[in-house]
């Protein structure tokens, strides 16, 4: 497995996330642990998961409780950086709620401890802007926790070129790690892509797959990334990895993913190398 940097640790250039293992439509427990297991056996070392990554409105922290569980029945859980959020909440009606203040913040850090069993977080991530709650203010508790040593890296999600700086600024210089949704069918996060490139910060692209279960389509806008794929004797899915891969080296993919089948084809994105031609094909989509 290629590697990449967040903050100052190495990780692999692919990442897990966990998300689908635990809301809805989620695999039973045991496939759930063959996946992460099989990401483990594949090399990655880096899982992405969220307090708010739970169906039911009793079950707060479901993935992150799933994750502890992996890691500890595997000889190399102990080398992974796990990466969580706060700042979300799921009442459990199916909808997403928003609480960025930073009293929520710290509590859930305090609970996310707690259900990973470590001492300090490897990257703690605050989830989605509230606009309840000035940007700056949420930022601060994710401050404030690195501060205390409850975390070891600090991240932001679903933020804006003007938010990433802001956080940069308010974390002292010290935000590692961006994560907004970024894939085939949705590329509006190229200025932070970019902006995460010029400031050597980690960019962590979810949902990284959306539009490749259409690209075999006829007709379908995705469809060169198909063509490529046929190519190379790969899937799409790795085409688009490797696509994404291609853009910078701050880039560290997290496919989610609910079968051991599926997260090792992505893995093997790191070993795809796309030709410039094809890169520029890719690009045009």
């Amino acid at each position: 497995m290629h590697s990449r940097r967040i903050g100052d640790a190495e990780v692999s250039a692919i990442g897990l996330g966990g998300m689908p293992m635990s809301i809805e439509g989620r695999p039973d427990e045991a496939r759930s642990l063959a996946t992460i297991h099989a990401a483990l056996d594949a090399g990655v070392t880096f899982i992405d998961t969220a307090d708010a990554y739970h169906r039911d409105a009793d079950e707060v922290g479901h993935n992150e409780t799933l994750i502890a569980k992996a890691l500890a029945s595997h000889g190399a859980g102990a080398d992974v950086l796990v990466a969580t959020k706060g700042g979300h909440l799921r009442p459990g009606d199916g909808s997403w709620t928003l609480d960025g203040s930073p009293e929520h913040i710290k509590r859930a850090c305090e609970d996310s401890l707690r259900r990973l069993g470590v001492e300090a977080i490897g990257l703690y991530q605050f989830h989605r802007p509230d606009p309840e709650v000035p940007y700056a203010e949420s930022v601060g508790a994710v401050r404030d926790l690195l501060d205390a040593g409850k975390i070891r890296f600090a991240g932001i999600s679903n933020a804006d070129p003007g938010q990433i700086r802001e956080a940069n600024e308010v974390l002292g210089g010290r935000l590692v790690s961006v994560q907004n949704q970024f894939s085939p069918a949705f590329r509006s996060s190229e200025p932070e892509l970019r902006l995460c490139d010029e400031l050597g910060i980690a960019f962590l692209p979810w949902s990284p797959l959306g539009g490749i279960a259409s690209a075999g389509a006829l007709g379908s806008r995705f469809a060169p990334f198909a063509r490529v794929a046929e190519v190379h004797g790969v899937s799409p899915q790795q085409v688009s990895l490797a696509w994404m891969l291609a853009k910078s080296p701050v880039v560290v993919p997290i496919p989610g993913a609910s079968r051991p089948e599926t997260i090792r084809d992505s893995v093997n994105a790191a070993d795809l190398t796309l030709t410039a031609d094809e890169l520029a094909e890719l690009d045009a989509v």
